[in-house]
C-alpha cells in the first residue's frame, strides 16, 4: 500500500482492522509530497517506481494505491501492467457516497490533481445514478494533516473558504476524496454541518480487499501472526512521530526509503 504521505494511513488502519491476520507494507513517499500540485504523469512515475520496489523487495501478493491522486493517475496502468491485483480508493468512495444520499445532491472533495483528472466525475457518471455532482479542490489540506495540525483555528478557516461551493450547493453527503481529509474530519463537519454525512473510503476499500482475498490462494490464514512495515521516502522520524499519533501503537518505527 502506498500514499503521498499520511493520508493512506486511514486505509492501512481498515485494512488492519478488517485482516489483522494479513500482512501490510505501507510506503508514504513523504519526500515527495503533495501529489496534488504535481502533472499526472509526473505521480504515475512515482507510482511506477514505488510499485516496483513493493514487488521487487516486499513480493507483494496485492497492491492497494491508498492516494486518490495516484489512482486517478496510474490506477489502470498499473493494472495492465504488473501480475499481482491493484486496487485505488476512488471507485469504493464513490459507491458509498451514493448509498449515504437520500437527496440526490453529492459533492467530493479532493487536490487539485485529482479533481482536474475527472476521475471523480467519471466513477459517478459510471454508476448511472440520479444525482448532481458538486466537486471543489482543497489545496493546503494535505499540507496541515503533514504537518499534524488538523484541529487549529488555521484550518478551520481554510476549510470555510474552501468548502464554501459545497455548501452552497447543499449538498446531504460529502466524499473525502483524499486520503489525508479524514482526519481533519472534525473540522469539516464543523463547518458542513451535522446533517452532511462525510464519506471516507478507507472502510469501502478494506472491503474490497477482503472480497478479492477471500476464499483465493492468496489469503493468510487467519490463526497466524501478521506484520506491519511502514517506509518513508522523507524523514523517518518525523512520519514515526506524527504517523504514529493519526495512527495508533502499530506505527512505533518506520524505515527510510530514498528513492534514486
Amino acid at each position: 500500500m502506498f500514499d503521498s504521505g499520511f493520508g493512506g494511513l486511514t486505509v492501512a488502519r481498515a485494512v488492519i482492522d478488517l485482516l489483522p491476520h494479513e500482512d501490510l507494507v505501507y510506503v508514504g513517499d513523504t519526500g515527495r509530497y503533495p501529489y496534488g500540485p504535481r502533472p499526472l504523469h509526473e505521480v504515475r512515475m512515482f507510482a511506477q517506481e514505488i510499485t516496483k520496489y513493493l514487488l521487487d523487495e516486499h513480493d507483494v501478493k496485492l497492491l492497494v494505491i491508498a492516494c486518490n491522486n495516484a489512482a486517478a493517475a496510474a490506477l489502470e496502468d498499473l493494472q495492465a501492467s504488473v501480475d499481482v491485483p491493484v486496487m485505488g480508493v476512488i471507485e469504493p468512495g464513490v459507491r458509498s457516497l451514493i448509498s449515504a444520499t437520500t437527496t440526490g445532491r453529492i459533492g467530493v472533495i479532493a487536490t487539485a490533481g485529482t479533481v482536474a483528472s475527472g476521475a471523480y466525475q467519471r466513477a459517478v457518471d459510471a454508476t448511472n445514478a440520479t444525482v448532481d455532482l458538486t466537486i471543489a479542490a482543497c489545496p493546503g489540506f494535505v499540507e496541515f494533516v503533514e504537518r499534524g495540525d488538523t484541529d487549529s483555528d488555521e484550518v478551520h478557516v481554510l476549510a470555510e473558504r474552501l468548502l464554501a461551493p459545497v455548501r452552497a450547493a447543499g449538498v446531504d453527503a460529502l466524499l473525502l476524496g483524499c486520503t489525508h481529509y479524514p482526519y481533519l474530519a472534525r473540522t469539516i463537519s464543523d463547518v458542513m454541518g451535522r446533517d452532511v454525512v462525510l464519506v471516507s473510503s478507507a472502510d469501502e476499500t478494506a472491503f474490497d480487499v477482503r472480497e478479492r482475498l477471500h476464499g483465493s490462494d492468496r489469503a493468510a490464514p487467519r490463526d497466524r501472526e501478521s506484520t506491519h512495515c511502514f517506509f518513508s521516502s522523507g524523514d523517518a522520524v518525523s512520519f514515526s512521530a506524527i504517523g504514529g499519533r493519526l495512527f495508533g501503537p502499530e506505527l512505533a518505527h518506520a524505515e527510510t526509503v530514498p528513492w534514486a
